[in-house]
């Protein structure tokens, strides 16, 4: 497949952008290292960037990574993600524990007090503004 000179040209865009994008010098964009501000600054949609010219995103990414010894915009949103999730799957199965504890004891609280209920309670005072719920036998 030969690439036409449209996309030729997109790539030239591009690699221009990529290097403009790292030494800090974007005139089209926000300046960020991400692959919308890469387009922006390339003047090429994204989705073309994406889908045509996935080897330069990998490129952009790989130079990103090792130009400016830090992790890609969007590589460290996902990482702030996967580090609050892992604290809500903490906090979930903590609370987990806590209610598997309490229906344990309500279970122990429950079994007492039908067993209480099988023996008549004997009232140790009887004050005369007590009715019993049920009869005394």
């Amino acid at each position: 497949m030969t690439t036409q000179p449209q996309h030729g040209s997109e790539r030239t865009r591009i690699l221009e952008a990529m290097d403009r994008l790292l030494t800090g010098q974007a005139i089209a964009s926000d300046g960020s290292l991400t692959v919308k501000a890469l387009a922006s600054e390339a003047d090429v949609h994204r989705m073309a960037l994406m889908k045509r010219h996935a080897d330069l995103k990998t490129l952009f990414y790989e130079r990103v990574r090792n130009e400016t010894l830090q992790a890609p915009e969007s590589e460290r949103k996902l990482r702030d993600t996967v580090t609050r999730l892992r604290q809500t799957v903490k906090d979930q199965k903590k609370e987990i524990e806590e209610l598997r504890q309490q229906v344990t004891r309500l279970t122990l609280a429950a079994a007492v007090l039908t067993q209480m209920g099988d023996t008549p309670v004997t009232p140790q005072s009887d004050p005369g503004n007590v009715v019993p719920l049920r009869p005394l036998t």
